[in-house]
């Protein structure tokens, strides 16, 4: 119940907040400690795998010890404590506003489009249509439905869970798998790049902890979408994209929505069909917003009982 309560402070905040500025947000903090490592090294795997190993954790034990320190002075301190936690791991109001910014300035001010993709996704916008910026706001926002919210939700629900079972404080750990996880994704954000020999630890353990959430992240969205249907008409379309794992809530979207979303040099998904329009972009990112909500629920259910 603890931790249920946690999960709606979480939400709250999303929804009052969004998201504090960058220089006031631990996730940016965190970055400024995995930074370093952004250079040539005589042997990178291994500086690389130190890194991953060492650092998540470091982040973990920090956001639990914080969250502990809180329950020890008030049950009810805990809880918010914990809940700022989680707040500050996930993100979904500042995703659905820079998509729908896109989208909304695809048709009437491309050189807007191109500048404010530049908030959701890592390609050259330069010579994108505006059907191609809209692609690339939906896709963003499906794949960040994932990383950005469903895994740190599910690490914080799966804590909440088990911790008791074998003798833990529920906030605390449940805080720590959070933090983790982000942290996570955060080092994969920043160095999992095939140039960057130094990210491929951090990139391969972000593949194996976003394998649940992005399919998890593709079912919300299929029911956010009314479109059951559409998980099974995405795996046509995985093979093409270079991610085990994005791909699924992408494809879950070009399939519910009834459009082709691409990358372009890159991947394809529901080639036989048209670029989104306008309502149709906003209808996606409004159906990420829906999973994002389903989500929040899913957590808060699953840390109740």
């Amino acid at each position: 119940m603890l931790s249920t309560g946690a999960v709606v402070v979480a939400a709250a905040l999303e929804a009052a907040v969004g998201e504090p500025p960058t220089r006031f947000h631990p996730v940016a903090w965190f970055g400024s400690l995995v930074a370093p490592l952004d250079r040539e090294w005589a042997r990178p795997l291994a500086v690389g795998a130190v890194g991953a190993a060492t650092l998540p954790v470091l982040a973990a034990g920090v956001v639990a010890a914080f969250v502990a320190a809180a329950a020890s002075v008030s049950t009810l301190l805990g809880v918010l404590a914990a809940g700022v936690a989680l707040f500050l791991t996930t993100s979904l109001r500042r995703l659905l506003e820079a998509a729908q910014s896109v989208v909304a300035d695809s048709e009437s001010d491309a050189a807007a489009a191109r500048d404010g993709l530049l908030a959701l996704a890592g390609r050259d916008a330069s010579a994108l249509s505006p059907g191609l910026l809209r692609s690339a706001a939906v896709e963003s926002a499906a794949e960040n439905l994932a990383d950005g919210l469903v895994a740190s939700l599910g690490a914080f629900a799966l804590g909440a869970v088990f911790a008791p079972l074998v003798g833990l404080p529920a906030l605390p750990v449940a805080a720590g798998a959070a933090a983790w996880v982000k942290a996570v994704n955060t080092m994969d954000s920043m160095l999992g790049y095939r140039t960057k020999r130094v990210g491929t630890p951090a990139a391969r353990l972000d593949d194996a902890v976003m394998w649940i959430p992005a399919r998890v992240s593709a079912a919300l969205l299929a029911v956010a979408l009314a479109a059951p249907g559409s998980l099974t008409e995405a795996r046509r379309w995985l093979v093409a994209v270079p991610s085990p794992n994005s791909g699924w809530p992408m494809g879950v979207a070009a399939a519910a929505l009834g459009v082709r979303l691409e990358k372009p040099s890159v991947y394809v998904l529901n080639p036989d069909a048209s670029l989104p329009d306008v309502e149709t972009a906003q209808r996606g990112v409004r159906g990420v917003g829906v999973a994002g909500l389903l989500a929040y629920a899913l957590a808060g259910v699953a840390t109740w009982f």
